[in-house]
């Protein structure tokens, strides 16, 4: 059995086949995979928040969509993976507490999608396939091998995207 790279929250990191990253209790978090199917080079990001620029303590790059998805492109390349071949997977970015108010900073789960997506497509990164939004966490594992995400949720049937 392969050891598991765990990946935590605001954290980055990127491996060769045949490596699994793991993230626990992705909430309104999101998970963002990157993968290089020619390479077998994978990449998990737990991001926090949707954009460094709106916080004053944003050195932690890994916290944030903005900047942790063009670090972990980074890391990859570095692996040999290349950036035209990278494609996307997402999971997490849920509403865990119900709010009473149509104030924007309480929905973080969708602006973090919002913002996962807004990037990759920028980057030219296909999504091939997401695991978002509800009211529930979730726990992944991404096994660079395949390429398949394996995604946990208590009470809920496991998936694979």
């Amino acid at each position: 059995m392969n050891d598991k790279i765990k990946v935590g929250m605001a954290d980055l990191n990127a491996c060769l086949s045949p490596g699994i990253l793991t993230t626990l209790g992705l909430g309104s978090c999101v998970g963002i995979v990157l993968y290089d199917p020619l390479k077998k080079i994978g990449g998990l990001a737990h991001i926090m928040l949707p954009d460094s620029t709106q916080i004053k303590n944003n050195s932690n790059v890994a916290k944030f969509a903005d900047t942790g998805i063009n670090k972990l492109i980074d890391d990859m390349v570095r692996l040999g993976a290349s950036k035209n071949r990278l494609v996307a997977k997402l999971a997490g970015g849920a509403q865990m507490f119900s709010f009473k108010t149509s104030n924007d900073l309480m929905r973080i789960g969708d602006r973090n999608v919002e913002a996962s997506v807004k990037i990759l497509r920028r980057l030219g990164i296909k999504i091939l396939g997401q695991d978002t939004g509800k009211n529930y966490g979730r726990t992944i594992e991404f096994y660079t091998d395949t390429g398949d995400l394996f995604i946990k949720t208590i009470g809920k049937e496991n998936k694979i995207i």
